[in-house]
């Protein structure tokens, strides 16, 4: 089947349905393929062989959100990447996280580490008081299950601090 093209745009992407038929691709259908391309290149892989990778894929999952979202990077005992799962959706300036269930989500994926990540809307990347609590009462926590949380990365636009990188953990 031949399809022609040429009457659009050179810089239009295009998506087929499932009748085979194409069509311009929407927007969140464009976002939503280039977060399924950056997490298949960051799973299996060492966390700390590929942050650039890692970095880039939490900044195209979280930078754009108008809400505070936290999520938990799984990593297996060799800090490769098994999954990244978004936990807890806040507003514009706050998220409940709840201990118990970030404990519960790392025992189910037989987590040995993890990374800890949320995002500020606001665009700054300077955490709160509440921020630096909330990662020692999670590090306590998942301590006693002997998981280890090597990082609490907040994304804030182009942004992304490291609270192991300023010595915060």
């Amino acid at each position: 089947m031949s399809h022609d093209f040429s009457s659009f745009p050179s810089s239009v992407l295009f998506v087929q349905d499932v009748a085979g038929t194409y069509r311009p691709a929407q927007a969140d259908e464009v976002l939503q393929a280039a977060q399924r391309l950056l997490l298949s290149r960051v799973r299996n892989t060492d966390i700390f062989s590929s942050p650039q990778a890692v970095r880039d894929f939490l900044r195209v999952r979280l930078a754009g959100l108008e809400h505070e979202m936290f999520a938990v990077v799984h990593l297996d005992s060799q800090n490769r990447v098994i999954e990244y799962v978004e936990m807890f959706r806040g507003t514009v300036s706050q998220t409940s996280v709840y201990p118990r269930e970030v404990v519960k989500e790392t025992l189910a994926r037989n987590s040995a580490a993890v990374v800890l990540v949320h995002n500020h809307p606001s665009g700054a990347a300077q955490p709160s008081r509440a921020d630096e609590a909330l990662t020692q009462t999670l590090k306590a926590a998942l301590a006693l299950v002997d998981v280890r949380v090597l990082d609490h990365l907040i994304v804030a636009g182009a942004d992304i601090l490291s609270f192991a990188e300023k010595g915060l953990l």
